[in-house]
């Protein structure tokens, strides 16, 4: 396909591009990229000693909270982050696609990239606490999930970096949207709680942010393959996003020099 042909041509520059990416966000500062990795590692600790410590939470089947916690969290911002950056990233180089001949296609990758590097750190945190605990991961379903995460992303944001050009309010929109999908998506609330409405909870299990979540944990939690029919679902709902979004992607990148 030509998308993953692009890529591939262009791999050194989306590198070279995602990386200064990151480090310019914190140019000013005097800590640097330092702040990148501070402030989401703040907020998850920052849960963990609510919950575990003074609401006396704990995870499945008496396990530490912190173990239950970590991972589907970390995943969670590595989502949302993700979809945010990437879905507003060609108005953020709108000098490239205006200016220059630059293959347009990569741009939402680059935004990816960047945020992987926060996404990495907080995948090694969650691994580190969770090694401590005595919950050690397996690192082939990691290996997996972690595929399964950034292939999401390119699908999603080729849908959605072209909508958010075109009509600027589709950002707002989606940060709210990406905001009602935290709390519906089992992140501070356990799957379990739904057992008593199996409909819903079926519902649930179908989608791809709780098919993430999930199975991230049950890399630290769980010994079983992670293969079912939800796998299925997923990569299903993954396929369509990016065959679809890269139709409307195509389709639009002509008019996106136009509207910047």
């Amino acid at each position: 396909m030509d998308f993953i042909k692009t890529v591939i041509k262009n791999k050194k520059l989306i590198w070279q591009l995602g990386r200064n990416d990151f480090k310019n966000r914190f140019a000013s500062t005097s800590l640097g990229s330092v702040w990148g990795f501070l402030q989401p590692f703040v907020f998850m600790i920052t849960y963990v000693i609510v919950f575990q410590y003074i609401f006396k939470q704990q995870g499945p089947d008496g396990a530490p909270y912190v173990i239950w916690f970590l991972p589907g969290m970390s995943m969670w911002m590595s989502l949302n982050e993700g979809i945010i950056g990437a879905s507003g990233a060609i108005r953020s180089y709108s000098y490239l696609v205006k200016k220059v001949v630059f293959p347009v296609d990569v741009i939402p990758v680059i935004s990816i990239l960047a945020n992987s590097f926060v996404s990495i750190f907080l995948f090694v945190i969650a691994i580190v606490v969770c090694s401590i605990f005595g919950f050690i991961p397996n690192i082939i379903k990691i290996v997996y999930v972690v595929v399964a995460l950034f292939t999401f992303l390119i699908a999603v944001t080729r849908l959605t970096s072209a909508i958010s050009t075109l009509v600027p309010d589709f950002g707002n929109f989606l940060s709210i949207t990406m905001q009602l999908f935290m709390w519906f998506t089992p992140v501070v609330w356990n799957l379990n709680m739904l057992a008593g409405h199996p409909l819903v909870l079926k519902i649930m299990k179908c989608m791809p942010f709780t098919y993430l979540v999930t199975s991230f944990r049950e890399c630290f939690m769980s010994d079983n393959i992670i293969v079912s029919k939800y796998t299925l679902v997923f990569w299903g709902i993954t396929i369509f996003m990016f065959v679809w979004g890269n139709y409307i992607f195509r389709k639009s990148k002509k008019d996106f020099a136009d509207v910047l």
